[in-house]
């Protein structure tokens, strides 16, 4: 696999920039496409309105607390729909909420990671994220 397609699904600008910068500190072969709440990543997932043609994503960093749809709604319509199921999600988030985390993965995340507040912990976890996701484990081809 040449260049991995990241979507981040996150509201908070500074968030957007910290995640950003990380991957580009580490040099990581990767396109990320950043939404800004829980509709538009469905709008994107389904190539409708401005994302339309677009092509799916390898893995999907997802935060939880957004407007209109949060986070843990996104999971659920991706997990249940046959095309988008495979993508693993990582919820990447600011909560450390016990039934956050719950009901991240009974609806079937492929990870929960809370967020660091400062950019040299934030950068190991994207730094843990990129090792794992990237070079470690084998990641499905984007549905066509």
């Amino acid at each position: 696999m040449n260049e991995i397609q990241i979507l981040l699904v996150e509201d908070n600008e500074g968030d957007i920039l910290l995640t950003l910068e990380a991957f580009k500190e580490l040099k990581v072969n990767n396109s990320v496409v950043v939404v800004r709440d829980g509709a538009e990543a469905i709008e994107f997932l389904k190539s409708e309105g401005q994302f339309a043609g677009t092509k799916l994503p390898h893995l999907i960093l997802l935060d939880i607390n957004m407007p209109r749809l949060n986070g843990i709604e996104v999971l659920d319509f991706i997990k249940k729909d046959e095309k988008l199921k495979r993508i693993p999600v990582v919820m990447l988030t600011t909560s450390s909420s016990e039934s956050d985390i719950s009901e991240c993965y009974e609806k079937s995340a492929n990870c929960f990671i809370t967020k660091p507040l400062d950019f040299g912990s934030f950068l190991g976890v994207v730094k843990s994220i990129e090792s794992f996701w990237f070079n470690v484990a084998q990641l499905p081809r984007p549905a066509a």
